[in-house]
């Protein structure tokens, strides 16, 4: 068996040792982001062998925590693709606005940026008052963050241009307040939004959700896992809810691909068929 066959071998072990003694599988993750986060993770220990992050993983839970914390893709920013959201703006919102009340789960939620965006579209529409955002993420320690609503103040003004493009009708500083180099979101905002702990690869649907978000995270995911998160939000969404994926993310192929119809290509939205 050569070094390679090893290192694979090795992180076979390291993903079985997570899986089973926290519950937490990274099994099918795409193998190529996997070696590389554990690759830096090994660095920063300053270990020589995978191997050597075996024991203490299944011993020292703060060991997995900070290990763990690898695996969760925190790359987000407000109003990203401002395209998408201007989608939801002109054509979701109006048909949420038809509900007396709404929930809206946003999956892979990181440090909360595209929650607070929803929220202020939502806002915007007159829907935010009758609906409940649930942002979800595996990493406890973003969710802290997320919860905090607490970002620097340089990425908020570039958001900004970035909300007007998604048909913004307000002044952007209303949903903030700044000090010190940091903006504090709204409270108001935060109101509408519960953010908790949830695994697309080991938990459950939610239910009855009328919009589901997951932008950027099924491409890390290898095709089977792909596909029972796509599954978990088909179950999740009533009929006629909508699911909103990333930029480079698609239904095309997937087990769930019949239950749904395009609403814009473009912007990866879809809705679930009224059968």
């Amino acid at each position: 068996m050569d070094q390679r066959d090893l290192e694979k071998l090795e992180i076979d072990l390291l993903l079985e040792a997570m899986y089973e003694r926290y519950g937490y599988d990274f099994r099918s993750y795409a193998r190529a982001s996997v070696e590389r986060r554990v690759r830096m993770f090994l660095g920063k220990q300053g270990s020589e062998r995978i191997a050597d992050l075996i024991s203490p993983c299944i011993h020292d839970p703060a060991f997995f925590s900070e290990l763990a914390q690898h695996f969760s893709i925190a790359v987000t920013e407000m109003f990203r693709d401002p395209q998408v959201y201007k989608v939801v703006r002109d054509e979701i919102a109006p048909v949420l606005s038809s509900y007396p009340f709404v929930k809206v789960w946003l999956a892979g939620c990181a440090t909360g940026e595209e929650a607070y965006s929803l929220a202020i579209v939502l806002k915007e529409t007159g829907v935010l008052d009758k609906t409940t955002v649930f942002g979800t993420d595996f990493n406890d320690h973003v969710l802290d963050q997320a919860k905090q609503g607490i970002f620097p103040i340089e990425a908020i003004r570039e958001a900004t241009e970035n909300y007007q493009k998604s048909g913004g009708t307000a002044s952007f500083s209303e949903y903030y307040s700044a000090n010190y180099g940091k903006a504090a979101i709204d409270s108001a905002l935060k109101r509408h939004i519960n953010f908790a702990n949830h695994n697309l690869t080991v938990d459950t649907a939610f239910s009855e959700m009328h919009l589901v978000f997951c932008r950027n995270v099924l491409i890390y995911f290898n095709r089977e896992l792909q596909d029972r998160a796509l599954k978990l939000f088909a179950d999740s969404l009533v009929r006629g809810g909508f699911l909103v994926l990333g930029t480079k993310e698609d239904l095309q192929f997937s087990t769930v691909a019949d239950d749904f119809e395009v609403v814009d290509r473009s912007a990866r939205i879809y809705r679930k068929r009224v059968r």
